[in-house]
């Protein structure tokens, strides 16, 4: 029979091997070393017909993923615009697991929702968002722009008289949605799941923000119900699309504007770099990523949407089962009805966490830190004979060139086996290119200087044809 003090062991094993792994992180090649086939006998085989002593079990399990771990937490890793974890973050993550609260209920889990609560009321005021917007926590930004989407989806609609939820897609109106030709993969990914089709490119400028006039033209091309996504943060350049015009635009023609800022939304939230995001609280919903700047632990998306009955419609459910908080029709709703899940982890906590921990000017330091760290490596780097910074570096997002694609190509290969930084590489506007995310909140001034001497070294290691 299981006892409260059999998790000892196994937690202390845990804290143990957590305090080593990141005390390991500053010297530690930052790429796996190992992999996934390589590893899948060890962590495989044939089912075993007798159990491990969880403690044993916890040590196994560290011992054998270590090779195949990836040092995301490092202060060097740049890929994918992947942040660390904050120390209140990952203790209060710890701590969700151990209080292990299914957070689809405000009656039920009254803790956790109050907490999140609090850190989305927090957020919009960090963003500059319209206050009494709905605030969710989803998966990641995919799913949080999914679920501002499904709310565009169910209002743009609704407004045609054609109701979603009863009638589905068979028939309706067709919804028309506007996109920058550079827009994020995964917005086009969220429309496939809402039933809505590819969506229409509307053309770009050199650093991929959408043309107002091009976005005009394009939705005068047409009619019917429209969505007009918009971008806080370019993934290659880092860029934001011109708020102001464009959204007033896609109001002339009475269209719900989403903004995906995964990454680019936390500009909000930094004196340095507000203006980069001046006009974006005029759009409907939004979509960020808590684990990217604010460097909360995986995983944790946001959704904002300023229309609340629209988000709740589209996305809440109701059961005779569920015990709903007495609110009224006007209260905070339940978790369930802003994101598109039942059952879920208290994701907000970590990000009341690390809000309460920061406070405002933390936040700001943080998000001016990074992009700092990003502007001082976009001209390290492009002082080193060879390298070309493509892109203008207004955010975290530096986009490198070294002459040829087959050079470019062999400088990000030899970086990855060299493993003291993580620079993903990337095809931007026709070419091969080396790109930096600076998203880490441990990232500094050394970091930066490993970082160019690695590059440095690269380019020694490669002649003009890319060959090692």
């Amino acid at each position: 029979m299981l006892r409260p003090e059999d998790y000892d062991e196994p937690l202390s094993r845990a804290a143990e091997r957590a305090r080593a792994w990141l005390k390991g992180l500053p010297d530690r090649h930052v790429g796996p070393r190992a992999t996934a086939d390589e590893l899948a006998e060890a962590f495989g085989g044939t089912m075993p017909e007798e159990g491990l002593d969880p403690a044993a079990t916890v040590d196994l399990l560290a011992d054998l993923a270590d090779p195949g771990l990836m040092a995301m937490g490092s202060g060097r890793f740049y890929g994918w615009v992947i942040g660390g974890t904050l120390p209140a973050a990952m203790a209060a993550d710890w701590l969700v697991s151990a209080w292990d609260q299914n957070t689809g209920l405000r009656f039920a889990t009254p803790a956790v929702a109050a907490a999140e609560e609090a850190a989305g009321r927090w957020v919009l005021d960090l963003l500059g968002l319209p206050g009494g917007s709905d605030v969710g926590f989803a998966t990641g930004a995919s799913m949080a722009n999914f679920s501002g989407l499904a709310a565009a989806r169910w209002r743009v609609l609704e407004r045609v008289g054609w109701d979603v939820n009863v009638r589905g897609l068979t028939g309706a109106p067709r919804v028309r949605v506007l996109v920058g030709a550079e827009r994020h993969d995964t917005v086009d990914m969220a429309l496939r799941l809402l039933g809505l089709g590819a969506p229409e490119a509307v053309p770009v400028d050199e650093q991929g923000r959408i043309r107002p006039d091009a976005l005009s033209e394009a939705l005068e091309a047409g009619d019917g119900p429209a969505i007009v996504v918009l971008q806080a943060g370019n993934i290659h350049s880092g860029a934001f699309d011109p708020f102001p015009e464009a959204i007033a635009a896609a109001r002339a023609h009475g269209a719900w504007v989403h903004v995906d800022g995964a990454f680019g939304l936390w500009a909000g939230a930094s004196a340095a770099t507000r203006h980069l995001v001046h006009g974006m609280d005029a759009a409907d919903s939004w979509g960020t990523d808590a684990h990217k700047n604010l460097n909360v632990p995986y995983d944790c998306g946001i959704v904002v949407c300023r229309d609340v009955p629209a988000l709740r419609t589209a996305l809440g459910m109701h059961a005779d089962y569920l015990v709903h908080d007495a609110q009224g029709d006007h209260g905070p709703g339940d978790p369930l009805e802003r994101v598109p899940e039942l059952s879920r982890r208290a994701r907000g906590v970590p990000v009341w966490a690390v809000l309460r921990s920061l406070g405002r000017s933390g936040v700001d330091a943080l998000v001016s830190r990074l992009v700092a760290h990003a502007q001082e490596l976009a001209r390290r780097i492009g002082e080193l004979p060879g390298a070309e910074v493509l892109n203008v570096v207004v955010f975290s997002q530096v986009c490198l060139a070294f002459g040829s694609d087959a050079r470019t190509e062999a400088v990000a290969a030899f970086l990855a086996q060299d493993g003291r930084v993580w620079m993903s590489g990337s095809r931007w506007r026709g070419r091969s290119v080396l790109r930096i995310s600076v998203a880490n909140w441990s990232s500094d001034a050394a970091d930066v200087e490993v970082s160019v001497a690695a590059v440095r070294d690269a380019l020694a290691a490669t002649d003009g044809t890319g060959a090692p």
